[in-house]
């Protein structure tokens, strides 16, 4: 039975955990948003537990555009960041047919009580036509000091908790800049595609949607993990 259980053994197979660790980890942080209707304290706390609860499987990327900016700054391999994209955007979808069930089956609002309202599936504000230039520079610039946050978390921060902090603080400061610099035009800030399946941003009856969602945050991640390692490598040439 031991030789047996052994062979099954997740240890064998690293990339088979990551893989999993990245899948709930995005489906928890999703699920969160989702939840809380993307309050950015919510977020913060949410992302800190994320990291402390997978972070020593995968790194606890939980965002395609933090492990695009992982590799190309070589810090994993391209077919392992093309396992994560997968496994986070499926954890991110399977965070929305869950809470979609449950607000699907909740009571109707009572017409008869002014105070009753009927439960509704958060969703990310539709585009503002005209003005989704202000959104894409929103979305890299959030996500830009996001990938910076987590690119120090991963290179420098040995203390999990420390780590967690990193990357919470990470998120809640973009997402703070972004979201009220989207806020001004009309929109939301998301700061990280899988989500943004989960909060229905992405669609394709229009390209904007791809554009700001999806290749705004990939920008700002490449960015920020970019920028990072010039000014690290910078510093101790100093």
């Amino acid at each position: 039975t031991a030789t047996r259980s052994a062979r099954f053994s997740f240890s064998r197979a690293p990339l088979v955990v990551a893989l999993i660790a990245e899948f709930i980890g995005t489906f928890m942080l999703a699920a969160a948003i989702l939840a809380s209707q993307g309050a950015p304290l919510v977020v913060l706390f949410g992302l800190a537990g994320i990291v402390l609860a997978v972070g020593a499987f995968s790194g606890a990327h939980v965002n395609p555009a933090m492990t695009i900016g992982a590799w190309v700054t070589r810090r994993i391999s391209g077919l392992k960041a093309l396992g994560y994209v997968a496994a986070q955007v499926l954890g991110a979808m399977l965070a929305l047919v869950v809470i979609n069930a449950y607000v699907s089956a909740a009571p109707a609002a009572n017409p008869n009580d002014l105070y009753s309202a009927g439960a509704q599936l958060f969703k990310a504000v539709a585009l503002p036509e005209g003005r989704e230039w202000y959104v894409f520079f929103a979305e890299m610039l959030g996500t830009a000091i996001l990938g910076f946050a987590v690119a120090s978390a991963l290179s420098e921060v040995r203390e999990r908790a420390a780590a967690a902090l990193t990357v919470g603080l990470g998120i809640f400061v973009g997402l703070m800049i972004a979201g009220q610099a989207a806020t001004y035009v009309g929109a939301s800030a998301i700061l990280n595609p899988a989500v943004a399946v989960s909060l229905q941003a992405i669609n394709f009856n229009s390209i904007w949607p791809l554009g700001v969602y999806v290749l705004g945050t990939v920008l700002g991640g490449v960015v920020g993990f970019v920028l990072y390692d010039l000014m690290r490598r910078s510093g101790k040439e100093a």
